[in-house]
């Protein structure tokens, strides 16, 4: 069996990378082929399979022509996206999502069915249900999509055209709807909220009585690599998470907790934070540390009996090792 996966640079990608080649899989793996704007080191572990064979193309559209790269392989796993900013300043910010996230990912789709390759494995976002509700109900497959942001919009979009291929090619599709990913080489704002508890500064959340669903990266990892090759996965779409909903003091806690730190939270009312975040222009990440948003994974735990190899607890330690030891690297 020889896969192909997008994004192979990415903080997704090379951790599933890594998993691939340092663990046996319940079918063979011959070659990866891992595709990045970049060049990549080689992964090995042994002299055995799988080999990977790192893949330098400029663009998705070039990797869609790459017709003989393409017909040697059985599964495409699809990570390379443009990725949501929570301050995007581009004057069309759905067309560009979609270029890359719609457009792309369908013409690589359709080339991949025409190459003869069986399965392709989409890695969405939760983002297609929408932001979360305020009651608290979890999302599920089963829930009409809700975007709101051109970041969803375009997932979601591109969810529809690959359903649709499915029905009129033999292409095996499978949907990964995942909430926020954590993890070893993670950016962006966790890496923020990382850097503040480990500062042991006072963080302003006390108050806030919220839940939301998180899933680390080694579960992601371990869901993709079950859907590669189970029968039950075809055409489907999995919403997924550690399985344990954080409140925002308690994910502090917890990072406090790994990181050896003091835990220090300020009871300031969640209105005010609201206001703050509003005054200062950071109003996108002041209502995702407020805000509530839950994932029901129940779907693909029945179906495909997987269930996350990692607590929540293990995954937040992983992390803190991870950030610890950057730090302490020369």
């Amino acid at each position: 069996m020889n896969i192909l996966i997008t994004g192979a640079n990415g903080f997704v990608g090379s951790a599933l990378c890594q998993q691939l080649v340092s663990a046996s899989q319940p079918q063979p793996l011959d070659k990866i082929y891992a595709v990045s704007r970049l060049p990549l080191p080689l992964l090995t572990s042994s002299s055995r399979p799988p080999i990977v064979e790192s893949v330098t193309i400029s663009s998705l559209a070039k990797l869609a022509s790459s017709e003989e790269l393409l017909s040697q392989v059985d599964c495409v796993i699809h990570l390379a996206a443009r990725v949501h900013q929570m301050e995007d300043r581009t004057s069309n910010p759905l067309s560009m999502f979609r270029s890359v996230n719609t457009e792309a990912t369908y013409n690589l789709a359709k080339a991949s069915a025409q190459c003869g390759v069986r399965r392709f494995i989409y890695l969405s976002s939760i983002k297609v249900n929408g932001e979360g509700h305020s009651d608290r109900r979890p999302y599920t497959e089963a829930d009409v999509a809700q975007p709101v942001d051109p970041y969803g919009q375009s997932k979601q979009e591109a969810e529809v055209l690959l359903q649709q291929l499915s029905k009129e090619t033999s292409l095996e599709t499978v949907i990964l709807r995942p909430p926020l990913v954590y993890g070893p080489q993670v950016k962006a704002n966790f890496l923020q909220l990382i850097e503040l508890v480990q500062k042991g500064l006072p963080l302003p959340f006390r108050l806030v009585d919220n839940a939301r669903s998180l899933v680390f990266v080694g579960n992601l990892v371990d869901a993709i690599i079950t859907c590669m090759t189970h029968p039950d996965a075809v055409n489907q779409t999995f919403l997924l998470s550690d399985g344990q909903d954080l409140s925002t003091p308690n994910l502090i806690r917890h990072l406090a907790n790994a990181l050896h730190r003091p835990c220090r939270l300020l009871p300031l009312p969640p209105n005010l934070l609201y206001l703050l975040g509003h005054l200062t222009g950071k109003t996108a990440t002041i209502n995702r540390l407020l805000s509530s948003l839950v994932v029901d994974s129940t779907k693909i735990q029945t179906l495909l009996h997987w269930h996350p190899p990692f607590t929540a607890t293990e995954g937040l330690q992983a992390t803190a090792n991870w950030y610890l030891q950057s730090k302490s690297t020369p």
